[in-house]
């Protein structure tokens, strides 16, 4: 159906690039293969990771790449085309932990109006908000404080005596829920669910330091350049000020001591690819599908999968080809030709 309903091609003449997390299992990664070449007869596979493909779109080969998506915020610096998978950082803040903050904060302060009654608490009315309504409330309503507004933000939601004031809110913002139903989505809430992207949790991480603890554990002859080739890709980062903020965050962060005397480099620059951020794993991809001479040396062919029955781990730019990698003695596996070549 995918083929035939949606891609019009035979799945026989196509090559498949699959963009996918570092953190994918590989049981997945095993099923989803065995499912192409078994079922589909697909000619190839390559797995590529979404952080090195997104590079492909801007014709450069080292940068720190963030990725915050829906389950997690995943860093992995990328340096002559290699991912240096020893110095990735993840943290389980995305999209997800922004809806249930969401969620939460609307069952508790908002109301809702309906045909019957004005002011009425909205569990009285929907026990629990579907997900994607809160995305689109996420998406219409919400956005992120610059750094001095998102601190004063964050010492008053931890304030214990109660001191520290907020800053005054945003205006309040009407969503139709149906055609009877209006909730009144609060001010306070608008700019607030997404502090928790950047509040320093009891191990002081946040997505701005997951960035530079990364590069704290880079060599450190490669910290400069990747200090100043930073991308940022994923769903979560297109909310309105999300750069802006976490460019203030890191620029304030480094100068605290632990970040100081460890970073030599003060200078940060974030690159603008050249699509959405949750489209730019895509079109890296795309343009390295394109690309069917250097496709086939990475890609693992039907084959070899058929002899091994694996698929590599990892995928870098600088991978020697797959019949360079079999062991001495056993015959190397077939090259793969060009999908629409002419030999006979």
């Amino acid at each position: 159906m995918l083929y035939f309903r949606h891609l019009l091609v035979n799945p026989r003449d196509r090559r498949v690039v699959i963009i996918e997390s570092v953190l994918c299992p590989s049981h997945f990664r095993d099923t989803l293969t065995r499912v192409l070449f078994k079922h589909f007869e697909v000619p190839s596979v390559l797995f590529a990771p979404s952080h090195l493909m997104s590079l492909l779109t801007l014709g450069i080969n080292s940068a720190m790449v963030l990725d915050c998506g829906y389950t997690e915020s995943l860093v992995l610096p990328i340096y002559e085309g290699i991912p240096i998978l020893s110095c990735w950082g993840s943290l389980p803040l995305g999209g997800k932990a922004i809806h249930k903050e969401l969620e939460y904060q609307l069952l508790e302060q908002c109301t809702v109006d309906t045909g019957l009654a004005k002011g009425q608490s909205l569990p009285s009315v929907m026990g629990s908000v579907p997900e994607d309504i809160v995305e689109d409330i996420k998406v219409r309503t919400c956005f992120v404080s610059d750094l001095q507004r998102g601190l004063k933000i964050q010492a008053a939601k931890f304030n214990i005596d109660g001191t520290a004031e907020r800053p005054s809110p945003p205006p309040d913002v009407d969503y139709p829920l149906d055609g009877e139903k209006i909730l009144h989505v609060a001010g306070p809430i608008r700019d607030s669910v997404v502090e928790i992207l950047f509040e320093q949790d009891n191990e002081e991480t946040s997505v701005a330091t997951l960035i530079l603890d990364s590069l704290v554990q880079c060599p450190i002859d490669t910290r400069k350049q990747l200090a100043e080739n930073l991308v940022v890709i994923g769903g979560t980062a297109m909310l309105p000020g999300f750069l802006h903020r976490l460019m203030a965050e890191i620029r304030y962060l480094v100068e605290k001591p632990k970040y100081k005397e460890a970073l030599a480099t003060k200078t940060f620059r974030i690159h603008t690819p050249p699509a959405k951020p949750n489209c730019v794993a895509w079109l890296g991809g795309a343009i390295f599908g394109a690309l069917q001479d250097i496709l086939g040396s990475r890609s693992v062919s039907k084959e070899y999968y058929s002899q091994t029955g694996r698929i590599p781990d990892w995928c870098c730019l600088n991978n020697p080809p797959l019949e360079m990698m079999f062991d001495v003695g056993k015959a190397p596996p077939p090259l793969m030709k060009r999908a629409f070549s002419t030999e006979k």
